[in-house]
């Protein structure tokens, strides 16, 4: 970028516009991170980072690094998976107090598959405010690039780590039609593969997404028959964080729409468009008027 498109960026309204919104006090702000390019933070995150008295955060290593990038030096406090109980207690008295306090995750939106949850709970029962203020989150980032077709998905997260405990959860997902969404650690994705490969069957789109907005992102989507030779294929396919995808079940009218495409395309190498609807159409039961028009698709791209 160019010290002219830089200036031109800052010049706009709408970096303005954040610093004018409302900030109220006394209210715990749920702060998405990016998870992985710095840059992916959002104008309204900076400014409720820059007014927090306090930034809960599950290490204060990494928070701290992230916020001398942005320019931020705030007071931190850790609130991770084991003290979360006790530090929802000071933050409670923090909001009390006045105080705004910003909630942050290592990476991405806090309290989905990440500490934070308990802390949000409690501060609700309390009867105090608690503001989201989005931004990335990796299982909706490799949903948007994944290309599988479906208004619907279904957020899983980190499976068990124990194989049989494993196979019967993923044995309660497989009649789930939604998209299915698992987030896995490096060291155990060969696990998980093995896992998704035996529970479901393996002509189901699987999609992998490594090291998503970083330097070596990388998604690929195949068949789960094709997947263990995939992520065998290149070592440094066990390395980064990954959010897996696995198509949903076929519902049984997908399965009667596969049937009457099928019968249809038969029929249309022997018979006219009209004909071809006509008798799909009493084949199959589906509707005479969406075959024919899906045959006029058809033909037109031969």
């Amino acid at each position: 970028m160019t010290e002219t498109q830089s200036s031109q960026i800052a010049q706009l309204p709408v970096m303005g516009e954040a610093a004018q919104q409302s900030y109220p006090t006394a209210t715990l702000y749920v702060v998405a991170t990016p998870i992985g390019n710095v840059t992916d933070i959002t104008l309204r995150a900076l400014h409720v980072l820059l007014l927090a008295d306090v930034v809960a955060c599950e290490d204060t290593r990494k928070t701290g690094a992230l916020l001398t990038r942005f320019g931020l030096n705030k007071q931190m406090i850790a609130a991770h998976q084991h003290n979360e109980r006790e530090v929802a207690e000071k933050i409670i008295t923090r909001l009390r107090a006045g105080e705004r306090v910003a909630l942050v995750s290592d990476a991405g939106t806090p309290a989905v598959s990440d500490p934070g949850a308990r802390i949000v709970d409690a501060v609700r029962d309390a009867g105090l405010h608690v503001v989201p203020v989005p931004g990335s989150s990796a299982a909706i980032a490799a949903l948007s690039a994944s290309g599988l077709v479906n208004d619907r998905f279904y957020f899983v997260g980190f499976l068990p780590a124990k194989t049989k405990q494993r196979e019967a959860e993923l044995a309660t997902l497989k009649a789930v039609p939604a998209t299915l969404v698992f987030y896995e650690a490096p060291h155990r994705i060969m696990d998980c593969v093995e896992s998704l490969v035996a529970a479901f069957e393996p002509t189901r789109q699987v999609v992998f997404a490594r090291e998503l907005t970083k330097l070596f992102e990388e998604i690929h989507r195949c068949p789960l028959s094709d997947a263990l030779a995939w992520v065998k294929a290149d070592a440094n396919r066990e390395r980064g964080e990954f959010v897996v995808l696995v198509e949903g079940a076929q519902t049984e009218d997908d399965e009667g729409d596969v049937e009457a495409e099928r019968v249809l395309r038969i029929l249309l190498e022997e018979c006219s468009v009209k004909q071809a609807a006509a008798l799909a159409a009493q084949i199959t039961g589906k509707k005479k008027n969406a075959l024919y028009e899906r045959a006029l698709q058809i033909k037109g791209a031969e």
